[in-house]
C-alpha cells in the first residue's frame, strides 16, 4: 500500500540528512522533491503546490530543538498535513435511525456490490445491526444473482422483486419493508455504468429522493487515480453524497485517490476495501494512513484487529496452560486460525514500524501456514495432545502425511517448543498485564 509514494517521500527527505539546521536552501530543494512525489502518485498539480507551499511555511516558521533533526521536522510536518489533506480524522456512519437507509453509487466495476455486503457485514458484526440489502441493479447480468450469493455468504437477508425493472419502485418497497420488520439498516445497491451518463445519474437521484438516504455512498476504484477523483466529482455535483468507500486500497495504488479526493468534494473517506474478502473493510483513518504512507506502520490498526478475534474467557484458559506448561498443538492451531482472521499477511506485516520497507521486494503468500498446517494435522489425536510422543518414527510417519521431508518436521517442532518457552516466560512475568498495555494503545 502506497509503495512508491512512500519510496519517493523517503528520498526527498533524504536531502536534510546530516543537515544541522534548516535553512531556505535545503527546505526548497526537499518541497521540490515532495510535490514530485505528489505528481507522480497522480495528485493533482494543484492540489500539489498548495500543500508543498504550506509545507514551506510552517517548515521555515519553525525553530528546529536541538531533540531533533531537521529531517525529523520535516517528516513530522509533512505527516500532520496528509492527515489534514485526507480529512483529519475518521468520520463516523450515521445509522442511529431504524431503520437507517444507506444508499450505494458508483461507477460499474468499482466494486459496489461487493462493498454493499462488506459494509452490511460489518454492520452486523461489529455494530450488532440487522441489515437488509436490496438489489436495485436491474441492469447488469447476473447483478442480482451475485447480491443473493453474498448475502448467503455473510448471513444477511437480501430484498429482491424479481420481474420488477424499476429500481426506484424496489427501493421504496424494501424501504416500507424494513419499516414493518426486524431490519435496522437497509442498504440500497444502485446500477452502475461503465461511464457516467445522464439516464443513470437521473435514476440514482430520483431514488434518493423517494427512500431519503440516511447516507449516501460514493463507492470508487483507488487504483483509476485521479479518474476517480473526476467521477467522484461528477457524482457528488449530481446526488450530494455523504462519505467515500474507496475500493481496492491493497492494490497498485500511487494514492493521489486517496490524497485528494477529500479535498476536491469536501465529503469524508469513510471506508476503505483492502482485499477480496468480505471482512476486508476498514474505518479511514486519516493518522493512521499518513503514518503508513510515511512507512511509520499503523499499530493502533494492528492492535484493533487482533482484539477483533481475541477471546478474553479463551485466553485466560490459554495463559493458564501455559503456565503449566500444556500448551499443545491443538492451540497452536487455534492461533493460526486467528491470525489468518485478521487479514492478508503481508498488509499486517506492514502495520509494524518499520516492517514495510523491510517487506518491499519480498512475497509473502498468505498460504504462509499451509505447511505448518499440514504436518500438524498429520499428527494423531494423541501427539497434539502430547508433542514429547513424537519420536524419530512418528515424525517419519506425520512427514508423508503431510507430503514434507523429516527436516521440516524437526524445524517445526523446534520452532513450537521454543515458542511455548517464550510464552511461558511472558505469562509468568511481564506478559501478565500485556492485553491491558494493547487495550491502552488503542485509547491513543
Amino acid at each position: 500500500m502506497f509503495e512508491g509514494l512512500n519510496d519517493r517521500l523517503e528520498r526527498s527527505f533524504q536531502v536534510l540528512k546530516g543537515q544541522g539546521k534548516i535553512t531556505e536552501i535545503n527546505v526548497a530543494e526537499t518541497i521540490k522533491e515532495i510535490r514530485k512525489a505528489l505528481l507522480e502518485a497522480d495528485v493533482s498539480y494543484k492540489i500539489a503546490k498548495d500543500f508543498t507551499a504550506t509545507v514551506k511555511d510552517k517548515a521555515m516558521g519553525e525553530n528546529v530543538l536541538t531533540a531533533i533533526s531537521p529531517k525529523q521536522l520535516m517528516v513530522k510536518i509533512v505527516h500532520d498535513e496528509l492527515a489534514l489533506l485526507m480529512g483529519g480524522s475518521a468520520t463516523e456512519l450515521n445509522v442511529a435511525s431504524n431503520p437507517a437507509i444507506i444508499l450505494m453509487a458508483g461507477l460499474q466495476g468499482s466494486g459496489k456490490t461487493t462493498h454493499t455486503a462488506k459494509l452490511a457485514k460489518y454492520l452486523k458484526t461489529k455494530k450488532g445491526k440487522t441489515p437488509l440489502m436490496v438489489a436495485c441493479d436491474v441492469y447488469r447480468p447476473a447483478a442480482i444473482e451475485q447480491l443473493k450469493v453474498l448475502g448467503a455468504d455473510i448471513g444477511v437477508d437480501v430484498y429482491t422483486e424479481e420481474g420488477n425493472n424499476n429500481p426506484v419502485e424496489i427501493a421504496r418497497n424494501a424501504v416500507k419493508m424494513a419499516h414493518e420488520s426486524k431490519y435496522n439498516v437497509v442498504l440500497v445497491d444502485t446500477a452502475g455504468r461503465l461511464a457516467i451518463d445522464e439516464q443513470m445519474m437521473e435514476e440514482i437521484s430520483n431514488i434518493k429522493k423517494t427512500i431519503k438516504p440516511h447516507e449516501t455512498l460514493f463507492v470508487v476504484d483507488s487504483m483509476t487515480g485521479q479518474d476517480a477523483v473526476n467521477t467522484a466529482k461528477a457524482f457528488n455535483d449530481k446526488i450530494d453524497f455523504d462519505g467515500v468507500i474507496l475500493t481496492k486500497l491493497d492494490g497498485d495504488t500511487r494514492g493521489g485517490a486517496a490524497l485528494t479526493i477529500r479535498s476536491i468534494v469536501t465529503k469524508p473517506i469513510k471506508f476503505v476495501g483492502i482485499g477480496e474478502k468480505m471482512d476486508a473493510l476498514d474505518v479511514f483513518h486519516p493518522n493512521r494512513m499518513a503514518d503508513r504512507i510515511l512507512g511509520m506502520g499503523d499499530i493502533v490498526s494492528l492492535v484493533e484487529k487482533a482484539q477483533e478475534q481475541f477471546d478474553e474467557e479463551e485466553a485466560k484458559k490459554l495463559q493458564k496452560k501455559i503456565a503449566k506448561n500444556q500448551f499443545n498443538f491443538n492451540d497452536f492451531l487455534n492461533q493460526i486460525k486467528q491470525i489468518k482472521k485478521m487479514g492478508n499477511i503481508k498488509d499486517l506485516m506492514g502495520m509494524i514500524p518499520g516492517m514495510g520497507k523491510a517487506l518491499k521486494n519480498i512475497d509473502i503468500d498468505d498460504n504462509a501456514f499451509k505447511g505448518i498446517e499440514a504436518i500438524i494435522y498429520s499428527m494423531t489425536p494423541a501427539e497434539r495432545e502430547d508433542p514429547k510422543l513424537i519420536d524419530g518414527s512418528r515424525r517419519r510417519r506425520i512427514a508423508t502425511g503431510a507430503g514434507t521431508d523429516v527436516k521440516e518436521v524437526n524445524q517445526l517442532l523446534k520452532q513450537f517448543a521454543e515458542t511455548s518457552k517464550m510464552m511461558k516466560m511472558m505469562t509468568t512475568g511481564g506478559g501478565k498485564n500485556m492485553m491491558s498495555a494493547m487495550n491502552n494503545m488503542r485509547k491513543r
